[in-house]
């Protein structure tokens, strides 16, 4: 794959250079922050090659590219220059508070997860190596390895400097700097000395809190927070002939004192105290929350939510040494969604699903989960509810029997070996191995017996539809399901429709705000934004009905759905009612577009009449294979 072309492409279709205001990557997705989300062409942009889907969640613009991600991310970041102190004020106006702190912990802690990971597995390859006694906890190879993995807790700090200073617009040099004011190797001396003594460290007559600052998370946020307000202060006052040396002088001088003497020590308290609190909860009902994020990971996912849990299970390993709090839950989700998609690619006979899910489902026990979660669990009803069914169970045995977390990853198969303590007994890392595979288990039997192809749905439900389903390769034709004008599927402002990628078909410019059924059939889907319904119709015809372009951005505004899903209807029968005049108010493209989505059933799929038509008018003409 050419992998900037493909940026290239991403870039153009989110708007250009000029609509980016901040760019950064986790596992599987690009994590754009821009300037007008309204001139992102998702359709565009879903339809490349290479993309499995597009996703706007909590201030971002997310682009699913899988585990290629960081070879696209390469050439765009090149591109893009973007300076690390630029703001995302223009997107950050239009963003509600939570929706500002989910973005903040998403951009602070996504870049590091890659130093952490690598850290994380460090550890687990050490800890096997002592388990199986191949290597001595007493040798240099042990400490030099040991030391290899620390270093990343150890300097985590400085790591938080850089992506934080990213998110609050300041110099990340200078942010780095004060993590390492922080870890510097006499500041601890003297914090340890000052302990031992009993006696408080001050500077300038203020007093140091006794606290050390290594693998901490929140103390350098709070740091770098307040250097964003410092700096552009530092900046105002100093005297342009000599800015170059007093605005880093101030800055580092007044954010490192208060630091070290108010923000440090609070961030500190607040660490500890969550720690406490989590000790405390385990203490009382270990097993709620990783039963609670066994079971609904998948939606936090979606929403982009689930970064502020990443920071929960770090701070809860610096502080207390383990994670039985996040990671065990996270763990049983992300097995059972990959098992529920391995067990639907050994039921399905699509040829394109069976693929599909199992090369997802196989990602997903690994720990990456968004490819399966976009590309089937959320498409598929049965895999959500198995895969939350699965994760509760798995998440609520680790939790009841106090699973230890130690070193991090993405939770998966591969990150097993992070539950290997080394001043702990090798159980734990069983009973985490055992509530994976009950997960699996449980998901896999679930979605196993839940799912059923379309086709052996509709035998079961109605023999005699399936009997006018199984005459789909003759010909049928279609009434116009609204009153207006007929034209080409080419001449559609979206490539998705436009270049058939869901099918063949056309579209209607509609005179008014009625859509009814094109033909006698059953409502399979009305999505919950009321702009898109698609049915099934008695002559076997896969009808899916979209009403405008990017109006799923309208949230169901100016959409009334007459039907739901399940329904049966008569041709001619009113599906939706929208309002033409308030979706053209709102800038959207009203034209609906009618796909015949089982397009390989027919030989033939073309428009009858172009121009002016009626509601009821024979409008398309589907041919069988065999006409």
């Amino acid at each position: 794959m050419d992998y900037k072309k493909l940026a290239q492409q991403i870039l153009e279709y989110v708007g250009g250079k000029d609509n980016v205001t901040g760019l950064t990557h986790c596992a599987t997705r690009l994590r754009f922050n821009l300037k007008d989300e309204s001139k992102a062409d998702t359709k565009a942009i879903q339809g490349l090659a290479g993309i499995s889907g597009v996703v706007s969640k909590g201030g971002q613009y997310q682009v699913i590219v899988g585990s290629d991600v960081p070879n696209v991310y390469l050439p765009l970041s090149q591109t893009l220059n973007l300076e690390g102190g630029q703001k995302q004020a223009n997107t950050d106006n239009d963003m509600k508070w939570y929706e500002k702190f989910f973005d903040l912990i998403t951009g602070i802690f996504t870049p590091i997860l890659t130093p952490l990971t690598a850290a994380g597995m460090l550890k687990a390859v050490l800890a096997i190596l002592v388990a199986t006694k191949l290597v001595s906890n007493a040798s240099s190879t042990y400490q030099v390895i040991n030391f290899m993995a620390d270093s990343t807790f150890y300097f985590l700090p400085i790591l938080l400097a850089n992506s934080a200073a990213h998110k609050f617009g300041c110099s990340p040099m200078l942010a780095m700097m004060l993590g390492g004011i922080l870890v510097h190797p006499n500041f601890v001396s003297m914090v340890a000395a000052s302990k031992e003594a009993q006696e408080a460290i001050k500077v300038f007559g203020l007093p140091i809190y006794n606290a050390t600052y290594s693998s901490s998370v929140i103390p350098i946020i709070l740091g770098v927070w307040f250097m964003s307000l410092v700096e552009p202060i530092a900046d105002k006052i100093s005297p342009k002939a000599v800015k170059f040396f007093t605005r880093p002088l101030i800055t580092i001088l007044v954010t490192g004192l208060a630091t070290l003497c108010v923000l440090g020590p609070v961030g500190y308290i607040i660490a500890s105290g969550i720690g406490k609190v989590v000790t405390t909860i385990n203490s009382f009902a270990g097993w709620l929350v990783p039963t609670l994020l066994g079971a609904f990971l998948p939606f936090l996912v979606m929403t982009g939510t689930h970064h502020a849990l990443t920071s929960i299970g770090i701070n809860n390993r610096m502080t207390i040494g383990f994670d039985s709090f996040i990671y065990p839950g996270q763990l049983a989700s992300n097995i059972a969604q990959g098992a529920a998609a391995l067990a639907l690619s050994v039921k399905t006979k699509n040829h394109d699903l069976k693929q599909m899910s199992s090369a997802n489902g196989i990602t997903a026990v690994c720990g990456i989960t968004e490819p399966v979660l976009f590309g089937v669990t959320m498409k598929y009803k049965t895999n959500m509810i198995a895969a939350s069914i699965g994760g509760a169970v798995g998440g609520f045995f680790m939790g009841a029997l106090g699973v230890k977390n130690f070193s991090g990853g993405s939770p998966g198969l591969l990150t097993l070996p992070s539950y290997i303590g080394l001043d702990y007994p090798m159980s734990n890392f069983y009973l985490a191995c055992a509530g994976a595979a009950i997960a699996f288990v449980v998901s896999f039997a679930v979605s196993f017996v839940l799912y059923k192809d379309p086709a052996e749905d509709s035998k079961e439900e109605d023999k005699a539809q399936t009997a006018s389903q199984n005459e789909q390769k003759k010909d049928a034709v279609l009434a116009a399901p609204l009153a207006g004008k007929s034209v080409p599927l080419s001449e559609v402002n979206d490539p998705t429709f436009a270049q058939e990628i869901l099918g063949k078909g056309g579209a209607i410019l509609p005179a008014d705000g009625k859509l009814y059924a094109p033909a006698d059939g059953k409502i399979i889907t009305v999505m919950d934004t009321k702009h898109a319904i698609g049915m099934t119709g008695n002559n076997g015809a896969e009808i899916l009905m979209h009403v405008g372009i990017d109006t799923v951005q309208l949230n169901g505004k100016h959409f009334e759905a007459k039907v739901q899903s399940g329904d049966s209807v008569k041709k001619g029968q009113l599906l939706l009612e929208f309002d033409v005049e308030g979706i053209k108010k709102e800038g959207y493209d009203v034209i609906t577009s009618i796909i015949i989505s089982n397009t390989p059933n027919y030989s033939a799929v073309t428009l009858k009449k172009t121009g002016d038509v009626a509601v009821g008018e024979e409008w398309m003409e589907l041919k069988g294979e065999n006409a």
